[in-house]
């Protein structure tokens, strides 16, 4: 033991005596690193490798870099030094590259009032391709690639080739709102338990609702006189209709298209259970069950002819359309009251079906 001791204290004699060139910042940071590699050691304590993690190698190599080459080999260390040496590379080169990377790297991105103005432009012309697009840019003044354009269309799923040209259902149904009509058959039953058949038409663009007629056996005699009481009431408003949108029924004869074909009306067929391609009409049959059909006990067909006036009566004239911003299909929306009157208001209710639908009006 004693011998083991006298070899300890020369050993450290020695080792005080190579400390004394050094300065102490260099032993500042001596004294750190082994610190810091004993705070590794134990936080690793029980397993078979010490490992370093990027936050250890940092701070080991940002210590230990400038001390001199001999000075690292005397200090225990728990790696070589050019292991340190090399972090110490790393550190430096992701130092670089962060300061020199710049903040946005690559062409700057499209401003985006180009970019919404190419969808619009996009939307409001199908049949464009991006190279159209491109050009009507350039006609506003606005100088953009082709492939820039290329690269937004493709970004929004759409299809950059002029191959949009197909016009879809609901592109043809608005381009053709002013002339188009629906019609469709609705079925109820009465508290007889007899079925029941409506006929019923639609315009699209003023939303105006016609009771063709009621029956409980819709003959073609019976569906061939509705066409031309149609065709009739349509010529003495004097609207314009040029395609009728029906569904496939078999209640529909042959006739029927023709006497419509003869007053220049084209009749376009809706797709097998495709309730959609007539939605306008199938909208007012939800309307019409909910707000009249549901709510009523119909007695017979005489008293199922009398509701459907009323609320042909009262859809036509009172009731509200949100597509009409607020107005209904024959009336217009009134002009806003004034403050006064608003302050003061007198609004009387009038009943329709005994109740069933309410009107409501300002007292004159």
């Amino acid at each position: 033991m004693l011998l083991r001791l006298a070899y300890l204290t020369i050993t450290n004699t020695f080792a005080a005596l190579r400390l004394l060139p050094l300065s102490d910042r260099d032993k500042d940071a001596e004294i750190l690193a082994l610190r810091h590699q004993i705070t590794v050691l134990e936080r690793q304590l029980g397993t078979d490798r010490i490992k370093f993690t990027p936050a250890d190698r940092a701070l080991l190599a940002a210590l230990l870099a400038s001390l001199p080459r001999q000075a690292m080999r005397r200090i225990r260390l728990l790696v070589r030094p050019d292991t340190l040496l090399c972090w110490h590379r790393d550190l430096m080169k992701q130092r670089h590259a962060r300061t020199c990377r710049p903040t946005k790297p690559g062409r700057p991105p499209t401003v985006r009032s180009i970019r919404t103005l190419i969808l619009r432009l996009v939307r409001e012309n199908p049949s464009w391709g991006y190279r159209r697009v491109q050009g009507e840019l350039a006609t506003l003044g606005i100088q953009i690639a082709a492939s820039t354009v290329w690269e937004i269309l493709t970004a929004e799923g759409i299809d950059p080739a002029p191959d949009r040209a197909a016009t879809t259902w609901a592109d043809f149904l608005r381009s053709q709102a002013d002339a188009l009509l629906a019609c469709d058959f609705i079925e109820t039953i009465t508290l007889t338990g007899h079925r029941q058949y409506i006929l019923a038409a639609i315009e699209h663009a003023t939303r105006r609702v016609r009771i063709l007629g009621v029956t409980a056996h819709p003959t073609t005699a019976w569906v061939t006189q509705a066409a031309r009481n149609l065709t009739m009431d349509l010529a003495d408003a004097n609207v314009a209709v040029r395609y009728l949108i029906r569904d496939r029924d078999t209640k529909y004869p042959v006739l029927f298209d023709q006497i419509l074909a003869d007053a220049g009306i084209r009749v376009v067929l809706t797709g097998v259970r495709v309730p959609r391609m007539n939605a306008f009409m199938e909208r007012w049959v939800q309307t019409c069950r909910h707000e009249l059909l549901d709510r009523t006990l119909i007695w017979n067909e005489r008293h199922l002819r009398h509701a459907l006036r009323q609320f042909e009566l009262h859809y036509n004239t009172h009731r509200p359309h949100q597509a009409k911003d607020q107005a209904a299909p024959l009336c217009a929306v009134p002009d806003p009251l004034p403050h006064a009157q608003i302050a003061s208001l007198n609004v009387r209710r009038r009943d329709r079906l005994g109740g069933v639908l309410h009107e409501y009006q300002h007292a004159s």
